[in-house]
């Protein structure tokens, strides 16, 4: 028969349960198809975006992705980076206002990457690299809607815009934030002043994240110890 105090108890599986639901939703946070790195500069050149593919499905594997790339502020010179197992199709389409750079006017820019033939087995995820040659100078960001579709047919649709000031949505799109370029550079540098930036913050980010959760966890826990302490000493004086 067991000797624990029913405060005691309760005190324990309280912690328990309130760590376990911290946890949970850190991890739900970060289950939604993304971008990376979140923000570079605006007219960033030469730079990499990379999609993390997460698979959301106990009982199937994710077998194909669509990533749709906007044609009203394209991004210039897209490269696929040979991925293993996975076929990439790039969809081209003509630009209904042309872009003028120093190279001439570009008419025509990608505006959809598919990935097909391999396989995003359940607990795993894949990153997709996307190889850029600029990036617009007139959007404050940029959505890339995304198609996810998985070995028993479903398809998830990540193509909700979130709006200002409103909750994230169910199935939101990749968003990749355009921060204004530092003076002088005019958005031309866009390893330096985009990816290294934008790596640095995704760096704080991930890192505030983990420490909250950690920091909630540790009070949670810190707070069932406190109920062990008044437990046992209400035990000791009785």
């Amino acid at each position: 028969m067991s000797t624990t105090h029913p405060a005691l108890r309760r005190a324990g599986l309280g912690a328990v349960l309130a760590a376990a639901a911290v946890l949970a939703a850190a991890g739900g946070a970060s289950a939604h198809v993304t971008v990376h790195p979140e923000s570079y500069a605006e007219g960033a050149t030469d730079g990499v975006l990379s999609f993390r593919v997460p698979n959301e499905e106990d009982t199937a594997s994710t077998t194909k992705v669509q990533v749709f790339l906007p044609t009203d502020h394209p991004v210039l010179g897209v490269l696929v980076h040979p991925q293993d197992g996975w076929t990439a199709k790039v969809t081209t389409t003509k630009l209904t206002t042309p872009v003028k750079t120093d190279d001439g006017t570009i008419t025509e820019a990608v505006s959809e990457i598919t990935w097909t033939g391999g396989k995003i087995g359940a607990g795993q995820y894949e990153d997709f690299d996307v190889a850029f040659g600029q990036l617009p100078d007139d959007a404050a960001q940029l959505a890339f809607k995304t198609l996810q579709t998985y070995s028993d047919g479903k398809t998830v649709r990540w193509i909700e815009e979130a709006e200002a000031g409103a909750d994230e949505p169910e199935n939101p799109a990749p968003v990749l934030k355009l921060t204004a370029a530092a003076a002088g550079t005019g958005g031309s540098t866009g390893a330096e002043s985009g990816t290294v930036r934008a790596t640095a913050t995704d760096a704080d980010d991930s890192t505030a994240r983990t420490l909250g959760v950690a920091g909630l966890v540790v009070g949670v826990l810190g707070l069932a110890a406190a109920g062990f302490a008044v437990v046992r000493t209400r035990s000791a004086r009785s």
